[in-house]
């Protein structure tokens, strides 16, 4: 019989949205359909966790909810709020001890940006009825400070340009492209509203994850490839490119 290594337990952070229902459900329901509109791809590439603390739910009723956001394509990694008692089979996970963070501003027409806060989101109009001929050029988002761990960075009018680094466990969406002067460790996530043709650059190339138009790839998934390196991403067909850049 082989020796075989023993088994053994890793740390790691993740990055999670949390969804927060309000009464009355359905009403809930029909705001969020019309943010996916807004933003289809806003919880893409994202672990939700749905919080349901306060409300007097039934186990169907929470079923149901659940069942209404699968139909939404919107999967939910575990449920807080109901206590440390499991649900059974068909239900999430319950989670507790989880850590509040800054919240993610969801996309809002109209809404404008505060220039002074650092993890700010810019956020998209809703769609017109009828497409205008030209479309106004996108606006582009600049920050000058690196990008701290636990940070979010949103603008999905146009390009994100990260003057310093982004920092492991931090994570910055663009609906255009990312262009990052420093060194990328965190999420980068371009073309989160629908654009092919977005694409990730940076000075050094170290992410946890890249994602283009709501196709991704993982650390583990690039392996090796330029890693440390100035490098942009961008897609071929269905495939995400490496290709370095002086």
């Amino acid at each position: 019989m082989t020796d075989r290594p023993p088994i053994r337990f890793r740390g790691r952070s993740f990055l999670a949205m949390v969804l927060a229902p309000v009464p009355p459900i359905d009403q809930w329901l029909a705001e969020l359909d019309a943010l996916k509109q807004r933003a289809p791809a806003f919880f893409a590439v994202r672990a939700i966790i749905l919080d349901v603390t306060g409300l007097r739910f039934e186990r169907s009723d929470l079923a149901h909810l659940c069942e209404e956001l699968n139909r939404r394509s919107i999967t939910i990694l575990g449920i807080e709020g109901i206590g440390p008692t499991s649900l059974g089979p068909g239900f999430p996970p319950p989670l507790v001890g989880g850590k509040p963070v800054e919240d993610i501003a969801p996309p809002e027409p109209g809404a404008a940006t505060p220039a002074e806060a650092p993890a700010a989101s810019a956020h998209v109009s809703a769609p017109a009825l009828v497409a205008p001929p030209a479309p106004p050029r996108p606006r582009s988002f600049v920050l000058d400070a690196p990008v701290r761990s636990g940070q979010v960075i949103q603008h999905l009018d146009g390009d994100v340009t990260v003057l310093g680094s982004v920092a492991s466990g931090a994570e910055v969406i663009a609906g255009g492209s990312i262009h990052v002067y420093g060194a990328l460790r965190g999420r980068a996530i371009a073309g989160a509203v629908g654009d092919p043709g977005a694409r990730i650059l940076a000075r050094k190339f170290e992410p946890e994850l890249i994602a283009i138009d709501g196709l991704y790839k993982t650390a583990d998934d690039l392996g090796g490839a330029r890693w440390g390196q100035a490098v942009q991403a961008r897609l071929e067909g269905d495939a995400i490119v490496l290709v370095p850049f002086d």
